[in-house]
């Protein structure tokens, strides 16, 4: 799942593709991706709309608008497919089994930015106004924005009962961490799981809040190098797995230990730590 750095990466790529430039038309080829809201109302919303900025909060990418916002959330497995044109996109985005799968697109002048997901979990919407976005509205702080501090984690973790890694992936407190990450930041953190997120020390938040944003920073350096290539339908994020110490390593000698990582379900997720270093 893209998660904030993956996310970043993305918005940093994008930018320059789409920005000062104008939403000619909207093309649908799969309307779940854009429920509850109907084709006819995000068409509404965008055609003719200038895009003034790309922007990032949490796991959510935006475009804002000279009047309005596009809001997409990639989900598990979503992603952006650069077209040269409308031409190509018709061409390509078909219904024909060997063709490349979009949901949506939006088409400038300049080329055509394919929203795609083939599990149909991502979504793409629009809104008047930034105000009327309730994602955005929902989310907490975010963890690249200087707000978030040692001390900003250590209040909220306070006022908060849920074992750690359920407490990092409430996006309403801390956005952008997910179940990647948050499992990375508490194996750098020395930090069980487990344990209550009131229950930190002002010393513990302070070591999880360094590894939060080491692992993020760190992950946003694999995910532009290479940056993504919204020209290849295939492509996606390399070198992640180099840089892994805990997630998808079950089995594998804990880096500091040598002991083997283990992968458990906690909130329904996997968790993936080493019983002996996050004790």
């Amino acid at each position: 799942m893209p998660e904030l750095p993956e996310v970043e990466a993305v918005a940093r790529a994008l930018r320059p593709l789409v920005r000062g430039q104008r939403i000619r038309c909207l093309h649908v080829f799969h309307a779940i991706a854009c429920k509850p809201q109907s084709p006819a109302d995000v068409a509404r919303l965008v055609e003719g709309r200038r895009v003034a900025e790309v922007f990032r909060r949490g796991k959510y990418l935006f475009l804002r608008l000279d009047r309005g916002l596009v809001e997409m959330h990639f989900r598990f497995d979503g992603q952006l497919i650069w077209f040269s044109g409308a031409k190509e996109l018709l061409a390509k985005a078909t219904a024909e089994a060997d063709s490349i799968h979009v949901d949506l697109a939006l088409e400038f002048g300049t080329g055509a930015m394919g929203f795609a997901d083939q599990r149909h979990f991502g979504r793409l919407h629009a809104w008047e106004t930034e105000a009327a976005c309730e994602p955005l509205h929902r989310l907490g702080v975010d963890a690249f924005d200087r707000a978030f501090t040692a001390v900003l984690l250590h209040e909220r973790a306070s006022a908060s009962k849920r074992p750690l890694k359920e407490f990092l992936l409430d996006q309403s407190r801390i956005a952008g961490i997910g179940n990647i990450y948050s499992s990375e930041a508490l194996w750098h953190a020395r930090l069980n799981p487990w344990q209550p997120a009131n229950s930190l020390g002002r010393r513990e938040s302070a070591r999880l809040h360094k590894a939060i944003v080491y692992v993020l920073r760190r992950a946003l350096e694999c995910c532009q190098d290479p940056p993504p290539d919204f020209r290849d339908p295939k492509w996606w994020f390399q070198g992640l797995e180099a840089i892994l110490r805990a997630y998808q390593r079950e089995g594998l000698p804990c880096r500091r230990c040598r002991r083997p990582i283990q992968r458990v379900e906690q909130g329904g997720r996997s968790t993936y730590f080493c019983r002996h270093c996050q004790k």
